[in-house]
């Protein structure tokens, strides 16, 4: 006999040596970065649709899923030469 899911289920993983938590709740799925609240998401529904579903919710979660921090990093580098060049401009113009 099974036990239903009523409220949410935290467990830890390793993923590349990184921890992760895994949040099964009666919605879905929720995978972040330990101590972290973004993350990849997966609705039940999305799920069991198939397929299809699957593939689409999956691509949409890591479209807008979190940075690794190394990817993170290096663009607020890039966005402060870009602001530090256009302030340059700004001073030329």
């Amino acid at each position: 006999m099974t036990t239903r899911l009523e409220s949410p289920l935290k467990r830890e993983v390793l993923i590349k040596g990184e921890p992760y938590r895994l949040t099964i709740s009666p919605l879905g799925l929720h995978l972040a970065r330990k101590g972290r609240r973004k993350g990849y998401e997966l609705s039940w529904l999305d799920f069991v649709n198939g397929d299809a579903a699957l593939a689409r919710a999956l691509s949409a979660s890591v479209v807008d899923g979190p940075r690794s921090p190394a990817v993170a990093a290096e663009r607020a580098q890039q966005a402060r030469e870009e602001k530090e060049a256009a302030k340059e401009e700004e001073v030329k113009s």
